[in-house]
């Protein structure tokens, strides 16, 4: 049979107990990867290495606490000796947080919260990271989002932080590379995916469907996305396929980023097309 494009290659996942983070641990168990799967939810993460092969394990990480970050890289250290993939995919919309969103009217504390999970967890992820692979090289893979790239006015700090990582994962390209590291950062800016990060704003019932429909007239490819199409440009990314690649961002999101949105109706086709 052959390899897997990550056969024994040891990667670590963020937020990965369900959605896309999920998707990628499971894209990545299928390829031939030991896979660490991350997240604070003890029993989703558990529940979800127990249906996958022994190649596969659960450490329970809070991204945004540094001594969290500290156990788990001198875990790997210990039992791995290496780490070759990290995914820095956990991050929070802010919706289930404290008070509006908006510019004008949030609440700090759920601003800091915000930017501690989605930044502060990538910043923490890509320093031990580095860390881990500054002799041997690897692969660092940032999840942003296309509200990375355009305002999202009822979601003001959750677009503030995935701007920032966006950013910061073009810093950190940079910095590996003028120390020759061969440690390779890119960013992956999902659109509209069905995960359930969205079940605040789909919410459930009949009415769900019809937002669902909603959304996906929206995008130019006429649905919403699944988390495996995150998840297979994510393993792009951590591969050898992309040996030349830092520093760059792939947009998943149906063609939202196109523009395609303002843009004015086609004209006719001429007639024998």
């Amino acid at each position: 049979m052959a390899k897997g494009r990550l056969e024994g290659r040891v990667a670590l996942v963020t937020g990965a107990a369900r959605g896309i983070g999920l998707a990628i641990v499971e894209c990545f168990h299928a390829e031939g990867a030991i896979v660490l799967l991350s997240d604070i939810d003890d029993d989703l993460g558990r529940a979800a290495t127990s249906r996958l092969s022994d190649r596969v394990d659960y450490q329970r990480l809070d991204v945004s606490r540094e001594e969290d970050w500290q156990r788990v890289a001198e875990e790997i250290g210990r039992t791995r000796g290496r780490l070759d993939i990290v995914v820095n995919n956990a991050a929070i919309t802010g919706l289930l947080e404290p008070g509006p969103q908006d510019p004008e009217h949030f609440e700090l504390a759920s601003w800091r919260r915000v930017h501690a999970v989605n930044l502060d967890g990538v910043a923490l992820g890509c320093k031990y990271a580095i860390r881990l692979m500054r002799h041997h090289g690897g692969a660092i893979v940032n999840i942003s989002s296309r509200s990375g790239i355009v305002g999202i006015p009822g979601a003001a700090a959750y677009a503030s932080s995935k701007a920032a990582v966006r950013n910061h994962t073009k810093s950190v390209a940079l910095y590996c590379a003028a120390r020759g590291y061969g440690i390779r950062c890119n960013s992956v800016h999902p659109g509209s995916i069905l995960t359930p990060m969205w079940d605040p704003i789909l919410g459930q019932g009949a009415d769900r469907e019809i937002r669902i429909a909603a959304f996906a007239r929206e995008v130019p490819l006429g649905r919403m996305g699944r988390p495996d199409d995150v998840a297979q440009a994510v393993l792009y990314l951590a591969s050898e396929a992309s040996a030349y690649v830092t520093g760059t961002e792939l947009h998943v999101d149906g063609g939202i980023l196109a523009g395609a949105a303002a843009a004015p109706p086609l004209p006719s086709a001429p007639e024998g097309d």
